[in-house]
């Protein structure tokens, strides 16, 4: 039988020399859009599709070539044109029906016509090629050296300016995040984003090649610009393709570049303010979002064409999955490509970056669409994106291991990695031993705080830090003028109303008023006794034998201080010590009252303490009533402050420990509180259940089970 031959509408373009000197060859469908490159053996077989049989063909590239091809090699080439569509379908009844059969094949059923569409499609929305043929003479204007001069100096100007004035460069970008500036972001990345693709356009048309189209694509429906340059693949030097993978973001660094140098010359004002938000629009924009080559744009093309490597992640990822079987079963296969071992190397982790980064965002994706549907919907949403981009791929790798499972069966190093993964399964099965550890405070069990009642004077200070005080006696002495105004002027009002009583007989007048006076005299006395009850509050006296702590070294008398200060701390003689924490709601259900538990504190010299723990609070703690141990100030809980308090952001729980009655810190640790690392031996836990646990509390949660 003859052999196929190719369609009559096929192009067949001189492409660059690989790398080795091998030169290419660039077959363009224009019914479809594509390119495919082929090398010299390739091409060779392809000017001898009109011999009868592979042999043949194979044995004529011998005789005049120096390349060693056989009849499997020539086969290989042959289905690669057939498999892409570039043949000439055979003649035959049955040939209508299986080009049917494929395009049915093709489309799916509506339900993959509809998934398909949901994570990527395209809008065209303008056919600019007349359009660019008007305006080159106009565009030459930004391809000129004079104007990458004049760019270059306003990039210097620029950044002077916004250096020169970052603190206001910066308090402007945190003023512009409100409702209007974030409208005002999204017209300027708008605009921005239309010139970046016209950016694209004209240097394709400059450089020779046809641009059907301009539009909107989707990715799991968010929009992002597209320009259709397929044909710079006609182009047969790398570094003009380069030039056109690059010019988008070239056109938004000249944008960013201006826009900066308009912000620093323009006076305060709305210009001024347009300027500013072009400028970050593009600096962030292209940085964050072109420049990155995990994904399909600028940044990929950009590095394909610097590499010399089309389909740079198609030829990344079948190295990066050729490596891991061999390093998993050790198959012994013919590497899909053969590299440098540098860059060999170097494709490969650049595969695996490519996974890693496709797998967060996919991830994120998936939860955001989550969260912003209806939840069924969300549901549904979250589920496609998890088959179609994360488990879609490792699905189609077992695949590839299962028709190698002969081959896998056989090798040693299987056996290998079988028992390396059947041992890592067995690890989240089995119990492992269960420590929680977090920060606490070791502290003594009674103590009594002294606080400034209000705004008073210090007048003495009998008791230095660390001072033993008796019983009652007196810690600070306080002074407060309004307190004393006001009794001296009740002891006034008392001497004037005894002086009424006392002469009351002398006439009638104030012997009607004998009784009034009596029950005002019995009314100030009463605010007298509650007045001198109150200035007892200003010299404290110890409630009971102890140790005063925490004095501010800095107090002196004389000194004015507000309103419920503290001053200092009486610990009393012989309390107990306690360690008090607080665990979150995931790892407090791992301990019980009677555990062990360690706490070495903070300081490089203080003493290791066994402990045990006392109690667990069955109810979350809504403050924490330790800010030492809030996250901000070095320990474990995460919180917020809200009046004046700390509230903690997840639910905690208080847990209290007691020291062994062995342990005596309070001569170690000079009768003050400490904060340091609490381990405390906790029950066994499964691995594997802490997790199932987390997705069970998940979902009582969404579907209100």
């Amino acid at each position: 039988m003859p052999l196929p031959s190719l369609r009559q509408e096929l192009a067949l373009l001189p492409g660059a020399a690989l790398p080795d000197g091998q030169p290419t060859w660039t077959i363009h469908d224009p019914v479809r859009g594509l390119f495919f490159q082929i090398d010299w053996p390739t091409f060779e077989v392809l000017q001898r599709l009109h011999l009868d049989s592979p042999e043949a063909i194979a044995a004529d590239i011998a005789e005049v070539t120096t390349l060693d091809l056989d009849g499997d090699d020539v086969e290989k080439v042959l289905q690669f044109f057939i498999g892409n569509q570039l043949t000439q379908p055979p003649e035959g009844a049955q040939t209508a029906r299986q080009l049917a059969q494929r395009l049915t094949k093709m489309r799916g059923g509506p339900i993959k016509w509809l998934l398909h569409h949901y994570l990527f499609f395209r809008v065209p929305l303008w056919r600019p090629d007349a359009w660019l043929d008007r305006w080159q003479s106009v565009a030459a204007i930004f391809y000129s050296r004079t104007f990458a001069w004049l760019t270059a100096g306003a990039l210097v100007f620029g950044l002077t300016q916004v250096a020169r004035r970052w603190d206001i460069f910066t308090a402007s970008l945190v003023d512009t995040f409100n409702l209007e500036g974030l409208l005002a972001y999204g017209f300027a990345l708008t605009v921005v984003k239309f010139l970046h693709e016209l950016g694209h356009a004209f240097t394709a048309k400059r450089l020779g090649c046809r641009v059907p189209t301009m539009g909107v694509a989707f990715l799991v429906m968010w929009p992002v610009a597209y320009t259709d340059t397929n044909e710079a693949w006609r182009l047969t030097n790398r570094l003009q393709r380069l030039q056109v993978a690059a010019a988008g973001i070239a056109t938004e660094l000249i944008i960013a570049v201006w826009a900066s140098l308009a912000w620093g010359v323009l006076p305060d004002g709305p210009a001024r303010s347009a300027a500013f938000v072009l400028a970050t629009t593009t600096w962030v924009a292209t940085l964050a979002m072109n420049a990155s080559p995990f994904m399909r744009f600028d940044g990929y093309f950009i590095l394909s064409d610097w590499l010399d490597l089309p389909n740079l992640h198609d030829r990344s990822f079948a190295l990066a999955r050729w490596k891991l079987r061999e390093w998993l079963f050790d198959l012994g296969e013919e590497v899909p490509e053969h590299f440098p071992p540098h860059k060999q190397f170097g494709l490969i982790a650049f595969a695996w970056g490519v996974w890693i980064y496709r797998l967060a965002l996919f991830l994120g994706i998936a939860v955001l669409v989550y969260h912003f549907f209806i939840k069924l919907v969300g549901i549904g949403l979250f589920a496609v994106e998890m088959i179609w981009f994360v488990l879609g791929p490792i699905q189609r790798e077992v695949k590839a291991w299962h028709q190698r499972w002969p081959a896998i069966r056989a090798s040693r190093r299987s056996r290998w990695t079988a028992g390396v993964v059947l041992a890592l399964a067995l690890l989240t099965v089995v119990p492992w031993p269960g420590r929680v550890s977090a920060s606490a405070m070791l502290r003594p069990s009674d103590t009594w705080p002294v606080f400034a009642p209000a705004g008073v004077r210090v007048d003495a200070l009998p008791l230095a830090e660390g001072a033993h005080v008796a019983e009652g006696g007196v810690l600070v002495r306080l002074h407060s003028p309004d307190l004393l105004m006001r009794r001296q002027a009740l002891l006034a009002k008392i001497e004037r109303l005894r002086w009424q009583a006392a002469s009351s007989g002398f006439s009638a007048e104030m012997r009607s008023q004998l009784l009034a006076n009596e029950d005002y005299l019995v009314s100030a006395q009463s605010e007298l006794l509650s007045l001198d009850a109150e200035l007892l509050q200003y010299a404290p006296q110890a409630p009971y034998a102890g140790q005063l702590r925490y004095l501010d070294p800095d107090l002196q008398t004389g000194e004015w201080l507000p309103r419920k200060e503290k001053i200092a701390v009486l610990i009393k003689d012989g309390t107990p010590w306690q360690v008090e924490t607080w665990l979150d709601e995931e790892v407090v259900q791992r301990v019980a009252a009677g555990d062990s538990a360690l706490f070495i504190t903070d300081a490089t010299d203080g003493p290791a303490l066994q402990l045990k723990v006392l109690s667990v609070e069955r109810d979350a703690s809504r403050v924490l009533l330790r800010p030492e141990l809030s996250a901000h100030l070095g320990g474990h809980i995460l919180t917020r402050e809200k009046s004046g308090q700390l509230i903690p952001e997840r639910a905690v729980y208080r847990v209290m420990l007691a020291l062994d009655p062995a342990d005596r810190p309070l001569e170690k640790l000079a009768g003050q509180s400490w904060r340091g690392t609490l381990t405390i031996q906790a029950r066994w836990e499964v691995p594997a259940w802490r997790y199932l646990r987390q997705a069970l509390a998940v979902l009582v949660r969404e579907f209100g089970f």
